[in-house]
C-alpha cells in the first residue's frame, strides 16, 4: 500500500518557486500518493485571540490540520521572507498550533527551502527545523536550494544542477516510508 506525502510550498504566491520544488521532490518518493497543497486555498483571518475567542477556530484551520493528521510524511517547501516564514504560512500555522501544540501529530518531515539568492532560504529552513520537532514534526532531513533561477529548470520541473539534484535525492533514499 502507498504511503499518502502532503507537500507543499510554504508561500501564497502563484507562481511559488517553494510549491514547485515541493512539487519536485515529492515526485522523486517511491511507492508514494502525493497531494499537492496550495495555501491559497486556506487562506483565514490572521490569528489574535480575540478572534479565537470571539469566533473559533475557522473551519479552514481544522482542515489543514487534519490533513497533516491523515498523511504519513510531510513534505514542505518554505518561502523565506525577512528571514522567517511567510505570513501565509505563519498564520495557518499559529491557528493550528491553537488546535493542538503538537501541531504535526508525530509525523515524519522534509524541510526545504528555496530562494533566488545564494542562501537558499537557509535562514527559515534553521528556524522550522528548530521548531517543529517541539511541535511533534520528526525532521528526517532538511534541504536548502541556492540561486533557484540558476539550478532549477522551471520548464522540465526538475534541478537542473546535478550536484545539488544527487544530494536531494541522497536525502530523500535515506527516508523510509
Amino acid at each position: 500500500m502507498n504511503k499518502k506525502i502532503l507537500a507543499f510550498g510554504a508561500s501564497n504566491s502563484s507562481t511559488s518557486i517553494n510549491r514547485q520544488l515541493a512539487k519536485y521532490a515529492s515526485s522523486l518518493f517511491k511507492n508514494a500518493d502525493v497531494e499537492l497543497l496550495d495555501l491559497n486555498d486556506y487562506e483565514m483571518p490572521i490569528y489574535s485571540m480575540d478572534r479565537e475567542t470571539n469566533d473559533g477556530f475557522p473551519q479552514l484551520a481544522h482542515t489543514f490540520y487534519n490533513k497533516i493528521g491523515a498523511a504519513d510524511f510531510i513534505l514542505i517547501s518554505f518561502a523565506e521572507h525577512n528571514g522567517a516564514y511567510a505570513t501565509a504560512f505563519k498564520n495557518i500555522f499559529d491557528w493550528m498550533s491553537r488546535i493542538n501544540g503538537k501541531t504535526f501529530q508525530e509525523k515524519p518531515m522534509l524541510l526545504l527551502a528555496t530562494s533566488p539568492g545564494a542562501r537558499g532560504g537557509s535562514s527559515v529552513l534553521e528556524i522550522a527545523s528548530d521548531r517543529f520537532p517541539r511541535q511533534a514534526g520528526i525532521v528526517k532531513g532538511s534541504f536548502s536550494l541556492p540561486s533557484f533561477n540558476a539550478n532549477f529548470d522551471t520548464e522540465k520541473g526538475i534541478i537542473s544542477n546535478q550536484e545539488l539534484d544527487v544530494k536531494l535525492k541522497k536525502i530523500i533514499n535515506s527516508i523510509e516510508l
